[in-house]
């Protein structure tokens, strides 16, 4: 269940901040609507990473329907890995 809470609670905000848990971000409302997020820096920082790697994969597969896919042999050879 979302954790939400008013804006109005940051006066507060220990008790808002004991509400934070890893996965478990806290919501801040404002009039009654969504405004805020606040979750763990953990959380933070693995939100962040699986963005850049997304934009990555992405534009590995821009181009590679620009330029053509490549084989694994061929991947493995252009990463210098061997299988022996």
């Amino acid at each position: 269940m979302p954790n939400i809470k008013p804006v109005s609670d940051l006066r507060n905000y220990n008790e808002v901040l004991r509400d934070i848990a890893v996965g478990e971000p806290v919501f801040l409302t404002k009039n009654g609507r969504g405004r805020y997020a606040i979750l763990d820096i953990e959380e933070y920082e693995k939100t962040q990473a699986i963005v850049k790697l997304m934009g990555e994969l992405a534009k590995g597969e821009t181009s590679a329907r620009q330029n053509g896919w490549i084989d694994i042999a061929e991947a493995e050879k252009t990463l210098g890995i061997t299988n022996d």
